[in-house]
């Protein structure tokens, strides 16, 4: 959505800037601004001239079009280059979480607006920013055990940080979730509502180059609105109650012993993802826990995907739910009894040439 009338340039990622403040916007709306390789190295140069600026003050990233800030990566591309074996998957992997890892610690305000269908890649641009802002129609998810993967671009980090478990039950359902429950599950810092948002825009981009997050911080906060209720404030106690297991199973059978229509739903709903996406997403969850910082969550991703990139459950669910569109994968193996510790095991290997060092 564009918020501010600059003239912007480009043609996959627009950039420009007005008075202090710097400006990204995603710009392949027919595809819900999806990630190409091309997009995160032009991001990568619009931050490098941002940065070293000093007459910018901060950055302000949304995505064009009506349906959303960021769908995710290209998974056509992952599809078809993982399976032919040509190496873009790997590049693009490797560059994405570097970008992800440099959002983190960017050394300017850094402020989304995330609105619309922000899911998977899109929480790599967006979750690790110091200004993240919901807003009416934010419809946040990291869906990928539907499709033969794992939550990645640090969202293991982001889901082990999240309160009690509603990061492992967002990890392990992929369930979309609203503005309340975005905030709630520390993935956005505020809600403005829809109708404010060119306003905020306008006096960000009256800043003085002399602001700092704290100045961005305190201007944002006077557009900042209550943001409606989600489910997490009704389900917050069973969700902890439930997901607090260190097995899938476990956890299934939790669901199952509640008297809950929402117990149920999310039982049902894992019980359509890949068996082996469901363990390793745990098993990544559980190690996120005890990491020290962002940077060790994107290396272990980054090793993840080299064994993903060789699993056939990867494949087949870009298939089904991307290429072929039944959305109905046959996944191998096909029950969580025949993913042994050995499978799991196999993606938490260091990987051969490190991500960050």
């Amino acid at each position: 959505m564009r918020y501010l009338t600059t003239e912007l340039t480009g043609e996959e990622v627009l950039t420009g800037r007005t008075g202090a403040l710097g400006l990204i916007a995603l710009n392949r709306p027919r595809i819900i601004n999806s990630l190409s390789l091309v997009m995160i190295r032009q991001i990568e140069t619009a931050l490098d001239g941002f940065e070293a600026d000093p007459t910018i003050a901060a950055v302000l990233v949304t995505g064009e079009g009506e349906r959303g800030f960021c769908a995710g990566g290209d998974i056509r591309m992952l599809y078809e280059s993982g399976r032919t074996g040509d190496p873009e998957a790997a590049t693009f992997l490797r560059e994405e979480y570097r970008l992800n890892g440099r959002i983190g610690r960017y050394p300017k305000p850094y402020v989304v607006i995330v609105e619309g269908i922000t899911m998977g890649g899109g929480v790599g641009l967006s979750g690790h920013a110091s200004h993240r802002i919901a807003t009416n129609t934010t419809k946040l998810a990291m869906p990928e055990t539907g499709i033969g993967f794992f939550p990645d671009v640090g969202a293991t980090w982001l889901l082990s940080q999240a309160p009690g478990e509603l990061g492992t039950y967002m990890g392990l359902t992929g369930e979309p979730i609203g503005p309340g429950d975005a905030i709630a599950a520390g993935f956005a810092d505020c809600f403005v509502p829809a109708a404010a948002l060119v306003a905020l825009a306008e006096r960000l981009a009256a800043l003085p180059a002399t602001a700092d997050a704290g100045t961005v911080s305190d201007l944002i906060a006077d557009f900042a609105k209550t943001a409606p209720e989600g489910h997490f404030a009704e389900y917050r106690a069973l969700i902890d109650r439930c997901f607090a297991f260190d097995t899938v199973e476990q956890i299934l059978a939790a669901l199952d012993a509640e008297e809950s229509d929402f117990a149920a739903k999310a039982k049902a709903t894992m019980l359509t993802k890949s068996p082996t996406s469901l363990k390793v997403t745990l098993a990544l969850l559980r190690a996120g826990r005890t990491s020290p910082d962002l940077e060790t969550c994107l290396a272990r991703e980054f090793a993840a995907t080299a064994q993903t990139l060789k699993t056939p459950d990867f494949y087949e669910g870009i298939r089904a739910a991307i290429i072929d569109k039944d959305r109905n994968p046959e996944w191998s193996p096909a029950t969580l009894d025949d993913v042994g510790p050995d499978i799991v095991e196999a993606f938490l290997k260091p990987h051969p040439q490190p991500l960050f060092g």
